[in-house]
Parts: C-alpha cells; sequence; structure tokens
C-alpha cells in the first residue's frame, strides 16, 4: 500500500514455495443535465472486462471516489521497468484475487488469515485505436523465475528460481505481479487493476445474472456449480462457481477453468453492451458502488475521473473485437500438475503486442488447451 493511501490493499505475506521440485506420481451517456452526469467505471473482473455505469453527481461523487483503493506500482518498482510502448497502445495486467478474508473467506474456501492468492491473471492489450483488444491468461500453475521485488510497503523479496506464477502475488503483492510479468514478457504494464471474488460475486447479481449456453453437464462439488447443458442465467454464485472450477470439464487442469473463463467474459461484454442501467438512476449509482468497492487500481487510475476517461477509451471494444489466448505453455513433465512456458512460442505473442499487431495464431498452435474449449459460450 502506498504511504498516502488509507485504503490500499494489504501486502500478502509468506515467500511462497521454492523449494526443489519432485516428479509426480499420479496423472495429472450521455448525463440528462449538466448538474448531473453518467459514471462510467471499466472493471476488468477476476475474469475479465465489464462495463458498468452510475449515475453521481456532488456527494455522490466524493462517496463513490472514496470507495476506491490504490496502489503506487511506479513507487514500488522504481526505474528499471521495460520501457512504455510510444505508439499508443496500452498494457493492462488484470488480477482476480482470492483475500481469504472478510467477504471472502467462504468463496475462497480458505480461513480468515488476511492471505491472498491470485487465481486469475491477464494481460490485456489495448491497440492504439482502442478498437480491439488483446487478452492473454497466464496459467497460476507455470513454473517462472521470479525476480526479486519490492513490494508496496517496502519489503523486499528475494528472487526465486521455478516458482509458480501466482506466488508472485502471495509473495509481494501487486507490486511483485507487475514486476514478474514485466519480467517475462518484456512489456510494460501501464495499468494494474484487481477485482476480489466477493465483489465479482455482487456484481452479476447487480446486473442480473448472465446467460451462457453450456454443450454439457458441468458438476462440481467442490466450486459449488451444477449446471445441466442448455442455456442458464447465472446469478453471482453460480457465475463464480464457473469461473473457479478446474475439476468439472476438461483435464482437471488450470488451463481447462482459462478457457472457462475467457468465454465468460465475451458473455458478459456482450449482454453488459445491451444492459440499459443509463435509464434507472439508482441501478446505476449500484453498480457503480460495488464496482468502486470492488476495484484496486494502480494510482494513475486510482479516481473516479481517471477510470470514467479509461473507460470511455474503451467502450467501443465488443466481445467480436477481442482476441483472446492463453499464454503458450506445456505439462512440465517432472509435475503434470505444472507448466512449462513455451518461450518461443510466447515471444510471438509478446513481439506481437509490442508492435500493436494482431496475436498470430501460430503462437498458440500445438501448446497445452486443457480440452474445455466450446463447453460454454454466451447465450444467443
Amino acid at each position: 500500500m502506498p504511504a498516502d493511501s488509507t485504503r490500499g490493499p494489504g501486502t500478502p505475506g509468506g515467500s511462497g514455495g521454492t523449494g526443489p521440485r519432485h516428479r509426480a506420481k499420479g496423472r495429472r451517456r450521455k448525463p440528462p443535465t449538466g448538474r448531473r452526469r453518467a459514471l462510467t467505471a471499466m472493471a476488468w473482473t477476476a475474469v475479465g472486462i465489464v462495463v458498468l455505469g452510475g449515475a453521481g453527481a456532488g456527494f455522490l461523487y466524493f462517496k463513490l471516489n472514496g470507495n476506491l483503493r490504490t496502489i503506487d506500482i511506479n513507487q514500488a518498482l522504481g526505474g528499471h521497468r521495460p520501457t512504455k510502448a510510444d505508439n499508443g497502445s496500452e498494457n493492462i495486467l488484470v488480477l482476480g484475487s482470492d483475500t481469504r478474508a472478510g467477504g471472502n473467506r467462504k468463496l475462497g474456501g480458505g480461513t480468515d488469515d488476511g492471505s491472498a492468492r491470485s487465481d486469475t491473471a491477464m494481460i490485456v492489450h489495448v491497440d492504439q485505436g482502442h478498437k480491439r483488444a488483446g487478452v492473454v491468461s497466464i496459467p497460476r500453475d507455470t513454473l517462472v523465475d521470479r525476480p526479486e521485488c519490492t513490494d508496496a510497503k517496502g519489503g523486499t523479496h528475494a528472487a526465486a528460481h521455478d516458482a509458480m506464477f501466482n506466488e508472485s502475488y502471495s509473495t509481494g503483492g501487486a507490486a511483485c505481479a507487475v514486476k514478474t510479468v514485466e519480467s517475462m514478457t518484456g512489456l510494460r504494464m501501464d495499468h494494474y487493476l484487481e477485482v476480489d471474488f466477493s465483489g465479482f460475486r455482487k456484481l452479476v447479481d447487480e446486473l442480473g445474472g448472465v446467460r451462457v449456453t453450456t454443450t454439457r453437464n458441468i458438476d462440481d462439488p467442490r466450486s459449488h456449480l451444477d449446471l445441466k447443458a442448455g442455456t442458464h442465467t447465472l446469478d453471482g454464485q453460480q457465475a463464480l462457481g464457473l469461473v473457479r472450477t478446474r475439476h468439472g470439464v476438461g483435464d482437471g487442469s488450470d488451463l481447462g477453468r482459462i478457457q472457462l473463463q475467457q468465454a465468460f467474459v465475451k458473455a458478459l461484454a456482450d449482454q453488459v453492451k445491451h444492459l440499459g442501467v443509463l435509464t434507472n438512476p439508482k441501478k446505476l449509482y449500484d453498480l457503480a458502488d460495488t464496482a468502486t468497492k470492488t476495484v484496486t487500481a494502480d494510482s494513475d487510475l486510482g479516481s473516479v475521473n481517471s477510470l470514467i476517461a479509461f473507460a470511455d477509451g474503451l467502450k467501443g471494444i465488443s466481445s467480436s473485437r477481442m482476441t483472446m489466448v492463453t499464454m503458450p505453455v506445456r505439462y512440465d513433465p517432472a509435475d503434470p500438475n505444472r507448466v512449462l512456458l513455451e518461450k518461443a512460442k510466447a515471444a510471438q505473442i509478446w513481439n506481437a503486442l509490442r508492435n500493436d499487431k494482431p496475436i498470430p495464431r501460430t503462437a498458440t498452435e500445438g501448446t497445452a488447451t486443457g480440452k474445455a474449449s466450446g463447453v460454454v459460450s454466451a447465450a444467443p
């Protein structure tokens, strides 16, 4: 948490496992008047993007602004970072966090000890014209070389070889997660957005649910999810179960869960564009209130006005203009529960994003998939 923030998230403790690996034995709008303005906030949720709206004026503005939590990534990381692209594009690191505390205790299945994990991670690349987006999901089980990093409280954490990617967040919080991604990709993350599980559930409920179609039954008691094949309007709890399940579909890996998350993001983005929330000021405000309580942003986005401007530049990006891929990986032969980066293929993605070009199909051909593609789609 930056020194000037009173609501910044606590830095998760613990250094994470960095010991030797062992071979596994098992398988693997316009406002109506000048005195009232529409407040539009872009919340990139634990599973992607959702455009939200709210009406605020006077004290309502200050209340919403006070909801926001911020973290000064630039101060924490200093000057040793990749150079910012000069082509007008932007990269945003989006994390979905499981804080294991407060409202997340039951959702996360852990204890109320304040520890935290990052269960979802996406690099969102917005092109120069803000008309298209490339989204690269990072499997949490990827073994990476985590660089030495300093968290937002000034604590230093040693570098680690073959550490799980999501340990970056649990070790040093947002700053360490950003530094790990920048070290791995060579790309500067211009912004950081984080949404917690509890807030994600509330957002879906306040949106009235999200319609999806499943091509097969999904039954995962661990995620409290039981869906028959067909079309459903998922409430917040069901949506949370869908984006967290890894045992109900595919090969049981995190890669299958990522495929479900990507399908849900597209369904969510399509639905939000058709909601008439701007005609209902109370619903508009409730959505904005929940969104601003849910989001943790980098300090450059840490105000309602900044979020409005950011969202306004993204409102033209529909699901048909999103390219969503999983970072190229292969299963670790020493442990099928872990994956290893396919560096040559990943380089194709990083180079495309750096040069503001489309992600080539060859970058993901022949890589591990999770075998859950096509199970979930947006309902007609």
